[in-house]
């Protein structure tokens, strides 16, 4: 049996914790609130996005005890091995890194966006093309990749720099955030009476408040980058349930913050009917004049860098996790051999992404969109697994090494699969408040296709590959069975 390829302990608690909660807060938390408070109100927003939270929260208790008894790269891909096998381990990784190499793409555009807002004379140039109605400017592009190239090159370099940059981005955006809430808030003209009605006039508040509640695995996804990291703890990983626990409610408290921001500027139905291309940018500009803009531009773009460097460790560990077991070339295990970082699935993931911004705003939506699914599908496989090695009592089958007795964590695993169908279902059943449009669904057909033809490619050589060494490759331990039902 060939020797594993293991990656360095490296990363520090709170580096972890700021690589969860940076990339849970992305361009969305400063982007979209006016476009959130058009459907729910500020209330109906903030109610959503805590119930969301809790529900997050239910998710990350399997999360906890599968990250501390199994510490490897790979995070849901390697837990719906240890569950279901093989194939359903495939299907978890395949839909995973669709998902985050989407967000990675995502941050890069946002970014673009934003110069586009604050200098809008440099992004509108070398004008190429339109899709979907937007202009896609030959600038936009060059941003976004130089953008991705500096990110990619930081990560190469290693995981303790990456770490370090992103618990100095965090804290900074936490900061400007502060700060721009109580700079509105302390604003004669501005205050809690603007946020009055509460929620739309024309809907009711259990309809607002669930059409936010069905964006909260795209909201919060991020803090299930801390699995992938797992293996480049350097502290024990019986932490990494409160990192993930904190990283979820401090997001829940950031979010809340920049939606009572912009709804106390002035009535938030005013704002709302404006429709400004970035509504928050422009009330806090009115408001606040220059300064307001910078603090704002600061935060947005510590939220983009976060988001950027969060999602480029994952995908690059979860592309490691899956070479290592074979399922894709071995290129995506190999190490630098100076950095000892897995740079091909960082370079992969950086040319991939800087790909995105050629075929505009509006395709790159329908993917990330569509991406919801991938995430929400390992949130089940997550919890199906602990769910699994949950027990109520001592049977035969009960094993010291992968069982626990807890009724109640098995009672919360069990909540959670609930959670993730219910999110399943509000983004697949039509009529829904987050049901995906159209584009977004050819979007998905196409990957499903796409990965089936490339798991029947790769299936025999993939079942040839004995269990006792498929253990070894993706949990690290000749010793430990996982509970195979392969097809």
């Amino acid at each position: 049996m060939e020797e594993r390829t293991t990656l360095q302990k490296s990363l520090k608690a709170h580096w972890v914790w700021a690589i969860a909660l940076g990339s849970s807060i992305g361009w969305g938390a400063f982007v979209q609130p006016t476009m959130w408070m058009s459907t729910a109100g500020p209330m109906g927003v903030i109610l959503g996005f805590g119930i969301g939270a809790l529900l997050m929260m239910l998710i990350a208790v399997s999360y906890g005890f599968l990250i501390k008894s199994f510490p490897v790269s790979g995070g849901e891909f390697a837990y719906a091995f240890i569950s279901l096998g093989r194939t359903h381990a495939f299907i978890s990784g395949w839909f995973l890194t669709l998902g985050y190499i989407c967000i990675v793409a995502l941050n890069a555009s946002a970014f673009a966006l934003m110069i586009k807002f604050v200098f809008p004379a440099l992004i509108e140039n070398l004008h190429l093309y339109q899709i979907a109605g937007w202009d896609v400017y030959g600038m936009e592009i060059i941003i976004a990749a130089v953008l991705l190239g500096a990110f990619g090159y930081f990560n190469i370099k290693g995981t303790g720099l990456s770490g370090r940059m992103q618990f100095i981005f965090c804290s900074i955006m936490i900061l400007s955030i502060v700060a721009i809430t109580f700079m509105v808030g302390g604003h004669p003209g501005s205050g809690l009476a603007n946020i009055q009605p509460l929620y739309p006039t024309d809907t009711t508040a259990f309809a607002a408040i669930i059409s936010i509640v069905a964006i909260a695995p795209w909201a919060y996804v991020g803090f299930d980058n801390v699995p992938q990291a797992a293996e480049e703890f350097h502290f024990s990983s019986k932490k990494a349930f409160s990192l993930i626990i904190l990283a979820i409610l401090f997001a829940a408290i950031l979010y809340s913050l920049m939606i009572l921001a912009t709804a106390m500027i002035e009535p938030w139905q005013g704002l709302v009917n404006e429709n400004h291309v970035w509504g928050t940018g422009a009330a806090i500009q009115e408001l606040l004049g220059t300064m307001g803009l910078v603090l704002l531009v600061t935060a947005l773009t510590m939220g983009v860098f976060t988001g950027l460097n969060g999602f480029i460790i994952s995908s690059s560990r979860l592309l490691f996790a899956m070479a290592r077991a074979k399922i894709l070339p071995e290129a995506f295990a190999r190490l630098h051999p100076k950095h000892k970082t897995p740079y091909v699935g960082i370079i992969f993931t950086v040319v991939v992404s800087a790909l995105a911004p050629w075929f505009g705003r509006e395709a790159l939506l329908w993917v990330v969109d569509m991406s919801s699914i991938g995430v929400t599908i390992a949130y089940f496989y997550t919890c199906y697994t602990a769910f699994t090695l949950f027990k109520t009592k001592k049977d035969e089958k009960f094993n010291p090494k992968k069982h626990v007795i807890s009724p109640f964590k098995k009672t919360l695993s069990a909540l959670g699969m609930i959670a993730s169908i219910v999110f399943l279902a509000l983004l697949l059943i039509p009529g829904s408040p987050a049901f995906l449009g159209i584009e977004s669904r050819i979007a998905l057909l196409a990957w499903i296709v796409l990965g089936g033809i490339f798991y029947l490619v790769k299936r025999t050589e993939f079942n040839k590959i004995p269990k006792e060494e498929l253990n070894y490759l993706i949990l690290g331990s000749k010793q430990i069975e996982a509970k195979h039902r392969d097809s």
